[in-house]
């Protein structure tokens, strides 16, 4: 009976040890830490997060993916492959829709311990990518996995979730070392190109009548359209109708007096000399009348665009007496313009080192180059003038449709090449009290906020001198968006694998 009793006890310790284990096994297998690899592909951003692969142990996969371009958006419609390739053996899972746009959830329970490769393979309808993981360990059991488990650091990065940046204007660029320009920054004026413009007068005096909607600024016209109409109308004096009914009569009769004289010379009645005079009498009439008679009509005489183009300014109002001579309006191809440049004196020795410039308006944030818009340095001065300190640099460009004669611009002068020059765009930058800071990506969800020392700009991108080193991710776009929500503190639902 005592021996029962022992054998009863201890087969309840046995229970009881072996339930205790399994316990803290489970509670030891809790706090495995998940692995976290963020990578890009041309077309692709993978960020994923998964607990360390243990043998017979199911790994769940969160797999975010960005679709890269212009703005980083979630991939909202593909199948996603993840392959485990550990020697000769593998295993894969696959699923063919996001649980919620972006994120893909995959599983895997690997049978082989070792060091081996995942594989994401991506299709979608516009798209194929594989994005590779190289060196993931799979440990024979979870003592094993636990032991190699690495000490928590505390960072300080900031934390903005894929779901935060999928919602807003986002992107982000690996930093490479290239050649930039050094920089003039100054202001200067767009011109009409010469050739390009032509101005429009009154080729007789008279009254202005307008014709129509050609006279409007900045209605189109062709060449020959009418624009004006030059009338005597009532006036006593330069009256056009006037002048071509007298031109008119005054032709009519020196050419019957030319005829007459044709016959009379060759019966000998009138001599050479005096045929001679009244055909030159003949000549100089047909010509007055011909100028005065010109592109005229019973309303007047019609005033034509001498080219196809716009109508930039009108010079006179309706009613108006002009002399001949006057300029009416002013007529432009608005094809080719000018780029003058007003450079400090400062700067003269360097003048002739510059190749291009960008500019834009202050009604606008584009920014053109001279050389996309089929642009070439004209000149630079050589002097400067007593109405001005300044010497002007100008550019011909070709008009891209939105640029105005006249405006107002800034422009970005560039020189001497910089070599090797870490280069952000100008969109990176968050300015905080004459500070500048770019966002550093450090992991798909974690950023850091540098202070950055800048050189050169050329108005769409800026030279940084410290603060970031190459090929690190700068974000271009959403960096306010970080700054808000990290000054907020408040993180949405997630739903990632911890």
């Amino acid at each position: 009976m005592k021996i029962a009793q022992k054998i009863l006890l201890l087969c309840l310790f046995l229970i009881g040890f072996t339930s205790c284990n399994n316990k803290e096994e489970v509670k030891e297998g809790s706090s495995l830490e998940p692995l976290a690899y963020t990578l890009y592909t041309e077309k692709t951003e993978l960020f994923v997060e998964f607990k360390p692969l243990v043998v017979g142990q199911t790994s769940k996969f969160a797999s975010h993916l960005t679709v890269l371009g212009e703005n980083f958006k979630a991939l909202t419609d593909a199948k996603i492959t993840v392959s485990l390739i550990v020697g000769e053996n593998g295993i894969k899972n696959s699923v063919d829709a996001p649980s919620s746009p972006g994120i893909f959830r995959l599983a895997l329970s690997p049978k082989t311990a070792g060091t081996g490769t995942l594989v994401f393979d991506i299709v979608t309808k516009d798209f194929t990518d594989k994005i590779t993981i190289e060196n993931v360990v799979v440990y024979a059991d979870m003592k094993t996995a636990l032991a190699k488990q690495p000490e928590p650091a505390e960072t300080g990065d900031i934390s903005y979730l894929k779901e935060q940046a999928w919602k807003v204007e986002f992107a982000n660029q690996a930093v490479k070392k290239q050649t930039f320009n050094d920089v003039i920054k100054t202001s200067g004026q767009i011109l009409s190109a010469p050739g390009d413009e032509m101005i429009v007068t009154a080729k007789a005096s008279g009254v202005v009548v307008f014709s129509g909607k050609n006279t409007i600024v900045g209605s189109a016209v062709n060449s020959g359209n009418s624009l004006f109409t030059i009338t005597g109308a009532d006036m006593t004096e330069s009256n056009i109708d006037a002048s071509v009914k007298d031109a008119k009569a005054n032709y009519l009769k020196a050419k019957a007096d030319y005829e007459r004289s044709k016959l009379l010379v060759a019966d000998k009645i009138v001599s050479e000399k005096d045929h001679q005079l009244v055909k030159l009498q003949f000549e100089n009439a047909q010509t007055s009348y011909n100028t005065v008679s010109k592109n005229y009509s019973a309303k007047g005489q019609n005033v034509l665009s001498p080219m196809s183009g716009f109508v930039k300014n009108v010079l006179v109002t309706e009613g108006q007496f002009v002399p001949s001579g006057t300029p009416l309006a002013t007529i432009s191809k608005n094809k080719r313009l000018l780029v003058q440049a007003n450079v400090s004196q400062n700067y003269f020795s360097r003048l002739s080192s510059i190749t291009s410039a960008n500019f834009k308006t202050p009604q606008s944030d584009v920014v053109y180059n001279t050389t996309a818009l089929n642009g070439r340095i004209v000149s630079y001065g050589k002097s400067a003038s007593a109405s001005t300190p300044f010497i002007p640099v100008t550019f011909e460009i070709d008009n891209a449709g939105q640029l105005v004669s006249g405006s107002i611009i800034e422009i970005y002068l560039k020189s001497s090449t910089i070599a090797d020059a870490l280069v952000v765009p100008i969109s990176a930058l968050i300015e905080e009290q004459g500070i500048f800071y770019v966002y550093v990506q450090i992991g798909g969800e974690s950023f850091q906020k540098r202070e950055v020392k800048l050189g050169a700009s050329d108005g769409l991108n800026v030279q940084v001198l410290s603060g970031i080193v190459e090929n690190e991710r700068v974000v271009t776009k959403g960096g306010y968006q970080i700054k808000l929500s990290s000054a907020s503190g408040a993180l949405p639902a997630h739903g990632h694998e911890h």
